[in-house]
């Protein structure tokens, strides 16, 4: 089979030159196209050798071995010809002899690596499938830590797809994963994104519980203090969104006893001065409200767009 390749190859290459000679190209592109083609014909035997191997008879393991042996010079040779498809596609087949041989960190990274490869070549589909995957087999072997950098990695993913849904869900997962380790400051910085973006997709409920959770924690820890106020802003503000007067006068209520403080501050002024306006459907005084709260604190990206949605809703 190896000799009927090279003979077509060999063939193949003649005939090039010949119209390369007629239409003046440059040889080093030529002989650059057969280096790459000679490579992907040498990986593709030696993948084939691999598959032989594993459909073959082996004692302890000892077939695994030599197919991941035979893969990774597979690999080599694709790279080489810099067909980082079939990289991938050669890395998912090593995770499937690791997993075999019980090599689960070796397995992981595989994936790890496929996951890469497949993000080069902008199919995000498949490599948040291979991060699954790594984050399946880290967690089965204790390694939360790096679970935790999987579960984010799949978030961005699907950020960058625009799909706040799913990322909120490897968020929580993220979450969870600290929570579990009591590392609750890490939690709340994946708290912190649950929240926003489940205000940008309407789930205003959600939201409230994520801020009130991080203010809870906050007011307890003397360096983080001086941002509970904001916090307790942020599920303000989502409250009023939801439009339930009955629930907003007993957050005001809750929010004074998280912050003793909170009553005499510019964020509870806005609050009030913002619930005032929405009562009395008054857009002139809920954007005197915002004017007099800009003057002295700039508000965030986060709080920006939603307080214009809620001046668009007032105004219709």
């Amino acid at each position: 089979m190896g000799n009927q390749i090279s003979e077509l190859v060999k063939k193949a290459k003649k005939k090039l030159s010949e119209t390369a000679n007629r239409m003046k190209l440059d040889k080093s592109v030529i002989n650059g196209f057969f280096i790459m083609g000679d490579q992907i014909s040498r990986g593709e035997e030696l993948v084939k050798k691999a598959e032989k191997k594993l459909n073959g008879w082996g004692i302890f393991g000892s077939k695994y071995h030599d197919a991941a042996d035979l893969l990774y010079k597979a690999v080599d040779r694709f790279k080489l010809a810099k067909s980082w498809d079939r990289v991938g596609a050669v890395y998912v087949k090593l995770a499937s002899c690791h997993l075999k041989l019980d090599q689960k960190h070796e397995a992981s990274h595989s994936y790890d690596i496929v996951a890469d490869y497949y993000k080069m070549t902008k199919n995000l589909t498949e490599a948040i499938s291979c991060l699954e995957k790594a984050a399946h087999i880290l967690l089965d072997i204790g390694r939360l830590n790096a679970t935790t950098g999987h579960y984010q990695e799949i978030a961005k993913l699907y950020e960058h797809e625009n799909d706040l849904e799913l990322a909120i869900v490897y968020y929580q997962k993220t979450v969870d994963l600290f929570q579990s380790m009591d590392l609750t400051s890490s939690a709340n910085q994946y708290r912190q994104k649950i929240a926003e973006y489940s205000a940008k997709v309407g789930k205003f409920q959600r939201s409230i519980v994520m801020f009130e959770e991080i203010a809870t924690y906050s007011i307890r820890n003397n360096l983080l203090k001086y941002g509970v106020r904001g916090h307790l802003l942020n599920a303000g503000i989502c409250q009023l969104c939801k439009g339930d007067v009955i629930a907003i006068s007993n957050a005001f209520e809750r929010y004074q006893i998280v912050d003793t403080t909170f009553s005499g501050t510019r964020e509870c002024k806005l609050l009030m001065g913002l619930a005032a306006a929405i009562d009395k459907r008054d857009v002139a005084e809920f954007t005197s409200c915002l004017k007099e709260y800009d003057s002295t604190i700039k508000q965030d990206e986060w709080r920006t767009p939603v307080l214009l949605k809620m001046k668009e809703a007032l105004k219709a």
